[in-house]
């Protein structure tokens, strides 16, 4: 739909798995191409947080090594929709599973770019604990995933400046499965896990925006 070629660069703001079966399957498709970048969501980082010691071979030594704090964070990932994943993630060799735990790794908490002069901050859900003379590296990983923003409060004085977000779908902000435009804010993530919900891209060089 979107045309999409390697002349084109695609930025992906996370939440890419879980909540939905084929996860795993575009993973595998985004690691194929270069000119696809990766965000870290709160579901990548949910699943590296726990891939790597699910991924043991169970033995008396590696269950007396899990402790309370993973099992929250394994209970915390299932309850945000995992059980697709992990079930696909199982079903493949550890060679293939680790392959995609190290693309994940490699995803960025934030990406910054300018498009027709104007600049874009690319996170998945936005900057927890706010200030505007803050610098972008002090915000630790939890407020950039997880910390959803006031949309009534723009982070930026200038008007040629936007943050782009995922994370908070649309649905729940203006009731309808389209990008969100508001004080700078574009909020793109339209609901796609959900039955009235959408999946949605918008190209920055012409600010066309495309749904299925």
């Amino acid at each position: 739909m979107i045309d999409f070629n390697e002349q084109d660069t695609l930025y992906v703001l996370g939440d890419i798995i879980d909540r939905g079966n084929g996860s795993i399957k575009v993973l595998q498709d985004m690691m194929r191409r270069p000119n696809v970048h990766g965000i870290f969501g709160n579901h990548e980082w949910m699943c590296v947080e726990c891939m790597k010691w699910l991924s043991e071979e169970i033995s008396e030594a590696s269950i007396s090594r899990i402790d309370e704090e993973q099992l929250m964070k394994l209970s915390d990932w299932i309850n945000n929709g995992a059980y697709p994943t992990i079930r696909e993630l199982l079903a493949l060799s550890l060679e293939e599973r680790m392959a995609i735990m190290d693309y994940l790794l490699d995803f960025s908490t934030y990406e910054e770019i300018t498009v027709n002069g104007k600049y874009y901050l690319l996170v998945h859900a936005g900057l927890g604990n706010f200030q505007k003379d803050k610098p972008l590296f002090h915000y630790d990983v939890n407020d950039l995933i997880w910390e959803r923003p006031d949309w009534e409060i723009p982070y930026f004085d200038e008007d040629d400046r936007f943050v782009i977000v995922g994370h908070t779908p649309t649905l729940g902000i203006s009731g309808k499965a389209e990008i969100f435009h508001h004080n700078q804010f574009i909020a793109i993530d339209c609901g796609a896990c959900f039955q009235d919900g959408a999946l949605a891209c918008l190209c920055l060089d012409t600010m066309e925006e495309f749904y299925c």
